[in-house]
């Protein structure tokens, strides 16, 4: 991440460079002052902004230009080059952008501009609502809330969260964080500051029981009832717990909210063994963070190979001999039957000795106040392209929505953040009355230790897994195929093919 980086790369261009070294379509970095920045021509256009993503620092003349936009290679956020405005999460704050002036052949950049405020977009159909609810705390509530003030929306806004800690960067959890490689100021998406500042009445540590549909309120545990004019549903979705005996003891953990990995954390400062339970991604993201701690990590998984349903069989064996290389030892096909104090009992007979226990066997949706209500339920909540579901006014985001895909022209259910950000930010402009479809192509990123997969689209089931490049050396694209059509495209050190296939999907469904 750049963070800390004091070294500046590339020319002056205050002094300025000349045209013929920016080719049309051209990306360059330089400097001014003391801060990066990149040139983009497109055309006889220039801009400039900043070189680094807002959301982890990728470096943005890795990217990919789109017409007069630009996206991060490292996790897919796209910026508009002519302001900065962040136009696909996982990135929400702005680009600082320059002037640019061209004289005698030659590209000078002069003062940073002030950032301003997108306009309120046109064509919103019916009346604002006065009052916007959302139901949950994490990535789709945050992003609409977000998108609501950004979009000048002046009514009020109240967040209902059953977690303690304000919206948070959930990936990093069991990423750089957990690895104790990043600071806990990186964890919150934002500061509390923000919620005050932009009028958004966040209730922490508040449950919501029911939703009453004919008098268009939130019940609360409490009794407290919140009235609506619209309502998002972002509840999304919760750790499966263990059942098996010794499963409720204090050194067995789940990884979901900031206060698990907080606790996790805690207990790896003197514990040497550690036992993970799932060989998912969660799972192995935590045993790659705890290994580089110089944890022993064991890994239980009733899987033959890791990660297989969602990546096929060689990139399993890749994943797999990853982990071995950095010191995990692997239990597949095989599952805990009893934990008794620092032991875990397999079904297949042996024991293993640990300190503590991560148990990363899955997650799901969190439908029950949908449920209640009488909403349409298939594995989650059924919304529309709109993502409203059945309930006049009332919407789902995040991973408890079941929407339709356009691309795979299936009803799908995903759990991935860049989603859940995405699909709030589309519920908000739909409560807001614009009929805007959601149609972003789901992408999510994995990282075991130096190693990131990137992956985009989705599919379920595949009859061909078209490989190029090499998947043992680190640079390979796989290509799931259904009929002769790629559905879902995953790479590992690809970036530029990795965002041309989310584009070249994107333009699939737009035919």
């Amino acid at each position: 991440m750049a963070e800390g980086q004091t070294k500046l790369v590339g020319p002056d261009l205050v002094q300025g460079i000349a045209l013929s070294d920016l080719p049309d379509g051209g990306k360059l970095v330089g400097h001014c002052g003391d801060e990066q920045v990149l040139l983009v021509r497109r055309g006889t256009k220039v801009f400039a902004t900043a070189a680094t993503c807002t959301h982890y620092g990728g470096p943005l003349v890795e990217g990919l230009v789109v017409g007069d936009t630009i996206r991060c290679p490292w996790h897919h956020a796209c910026f508009d080059l002519r302001t900065g405005e962040a136009l696909h999460a996982p990135a929400f704050n702005p680009l600082a952008c320059w002037s640019v002036e061209q004289r005698d052949d030659r590209i000078f950049v002069g003062e940073k501009r002030k950032w301003t405020a997108p306009k309120p977009r046109d064509g919103s159909a019916g009346q604002i609502p006065g009052k916007i609810v959302i139901v949950g705390g994490g990535a789709a509530g945050f992003a609409a809330a977000e998108t609501l003030r950004r979009e000048h929306y002046n009514g009020i806004i109240v967040m209902i969260s059953d977690d303690q800690a304000p919206p948070f960067d959930r990936p990093n959890l069991s990423k750089d964080y957990l690895a104790g490689k990043a600071p806990e100021d990186w964890i919150p998406l934002r500061g509390e500051k923000f919620y005050s500042q932009n009028n958004i009445d966040i209730r922490l540590n508040t449950k919501a029981v029911h939703i009453d549909l004919h008098s268009r309120e939130v019940v609360l545990a409490d009794q407290g009832r919140i009235p609506y004019d619209r309502l998002l549903l972002a509840t999304g979705a919760e750790p499966v717990r263990l059942t098996i005996p010794g499963a409720d003891q204090p050194h067995v953990h789940t990884l979901r909210s900031f206060a698990d990995c907080k606790a996790i954390i805690e207990r790896a400062t003197t514990a040497r063994r550690a036992i993970v339970l799932g060989a998912s991604f969660i799972g192995l993201e935590v045993a790659a963070a705890l290994r580089s701690r110089g944890i022993d990590v064991h890994v239980v998984a009733p899987d033959k190979r890791p990660m297989e349903r969602i990546l096929g069989p060689q990139m399993g064996d890749f994943i797999r001999a990853l982990h071995e290389e950095n010191g995990v030892v692997f239990h597949l096909e095989d599952t805990a039957n009893d934990i008794d104090g620092s032991k875990v009992k397999l079904s297949s007979g042996g024991t293993v000795a640990s300190d503590f226990v991560v148990a990363g066997i899955g997650v799901r949706p969190r439908i029950g106040l949908a449920e209640r209500a009488g909403l349409s339920l298939d594995r989650g909540v059924v919304v529309n392209a709109f993502l409203e579901t059945s309930a006049s006014g009332v919407f789902a985001a995040g991973d408890i929505a079941r929407w339709p895909d356009p691309h795979s022209g299936e009803n799908i259910r995903v759990e991935h953040w860049v989603v859940a950000e995405r699909q709030g930010r589309t519920a908000a402009l739909n409560m807001l009355g614009h009929r805007e479809k959601f149609a972003a192509v789901p992408f999510f990123w994995s990282q075991h230790y130096d190693v990131p997969i990137n992956y985009v689209g989705h599919a379920e089931q595949w009859d061909e897994i078209a490989v190029d490049g090499d998947i043992a050396a680190r640079d390979c694209l796989l290509r799931f195929k259904r009929e002769g059509r790629t559905l879902a495209v995953a790479s590992i050190f690809r970036d530029i093919e990795s965002l041309e296939a989310e584009v070249e999907m994107e333009h699939q469904m737009a035919t």
